[in-house]
């Protein structure tokens, strides 16, 4: 059934009935019974689009992810299935656009061109020119992430350093003496990425608190990195013990170097981090970590989202969780002679 059996079967034209659907323009009170009428006998439902017409929405939130030529990783793809899933059962659909490098214009074309009702904005900078104008725009967002400023807008996020501070803690009171970060790539580094430069702050203070030696280093997010960035580990360290880290893409090439090194986990040398619980959970032996929770997180992103669309003047709401770091098998005791 269509708009235009409606209209023959109640004696209008086609616009009139849109009219009536979608609130866009007045129709007399009789006119508008007689389409009803005819609608409630029909069993006729609206499609999503007259809907979102007769609401003033669009009904669509936009999701903007890093560009993805280099792979997501799987974290990053739990937060943008856990917002699609989300969103469809709040009856709403889902546009993606990469944002970052040659990808600007699609993040300008969703803020300009009315397509979203709103945006969940993921892989947010500590100075990030993405939220300022989206509240330049006055369009409602939300972060999966937080800025260094981020009283005015609305976010939800990981404790990245406090977490971090919690696994060097974990590793002092296992007689580890000198340990490494493993962070993000440079790019992300120097561009003030969040979590990157929260974990180092929390990564500096705990080595500082215990007495030791604590050395950060970049990492590509790979596999292939991952093991290039330990095999330069070990070649200038050779004193190091443990590594933490938040780069979850490299642990298969992190693993793969320690094992190519002749090093056993945890006999030899522990690992721990901040990582998904799929890649946790596939190290070898199982890693111990903070699970962030992203299937969670992007739920929750889209009620706060669906709460700044239907009252956009309310309070922005601060959501920072700090998971149980969860104790697995590849963090044990420092090799007994480079204790302290």
């Amino acid at each position: 059934m269509n708009i235009g059996e409606i209209a023959r079967r109640a004696g209008v034209s086609r616009s009139t009935v849109s009219y009536a659907l979608s609130g866009k323009r007045p129709v007399a009170a009789g006119t508008r019974k007689r389409i009803q009428d005819v609608i409630d006998e029909l069993g006729y439902r609206p499609n999503a689009t007259a809907r979102a017409l007769k609401e003033g929405r669009t009904r669509t939130v936009g999701l903007v992810i890093p560009p993805a030529g280099n792979r997501l990783t799987h974290m990053q793809l739990d937060f943008v299935a856990s917002v699609v899933d989300a969103a469809a059962r709040a009856d709403l659909d889902v546009l993606l656009s990469p944002s970052g490098g040659d990808h600007d214009r699609s993040f300008e074309r969703l803020v300009s061109e009315s397509r979203v009702d709103g945006v969940i904005l993921m892989e947010i900078r500590l100075e990030d020119a993405r939220v300022g104008r989206l509240q330049e725009a006055g369009l409602p967002f939300v972060g999966i992430g937080h800025t260094a400023g981020d009283q005015a807008m609305c976010w939800i996020d990981i404790d990245y350093a406090g977490l971090i501070g919690h696994t060097v803690r974990h590793l002092a009171d296992l007689g580890h003496r000198e340990i490494a970060l493993i962070t993000r790539s440079p790019e992300l580094v120097a561009a003030g990425y969040g979590p990157a430069v929260r974990a180092r702050e929390g990564f500096l203070a705990a080595v500082g608190e215990r007495g030791m030696t604590g050395l950060e280093v970049t990492c590509g997010d790979d596999a292939r990195s991952g093991q290039e960035t330990i095999e330069e580990l070990l070649r200038t360290h050779p004193d190091l013990t443990a590594v933490t880290t938040i780069n979850e893409a490299a642990l298969p090439g992190i693993q793969r170097a320690l094992a190519d090194a002749g090093l056993t986990v945890p006999r030899d040398f522990s690992l721990t981090g901040v990582a998904a619980q799929l890649w946790a959970e596939d190290f070898r032996p199982p890693l111990t970590a903070a699970d962030v929770p992203a299937v969670e997180m992007g739920g929750q992103a889209v009620a706060l989202l669906v709460e700044r669309i239907a009252a956009p003047l309310t309070p922005p709401r601060h959501i920072l969780l700090a998971p149980p770091i969860s104790l697995r098998s590849s963090t044990g005791a420092a090799p007994a002679h480079r204790r302290a």
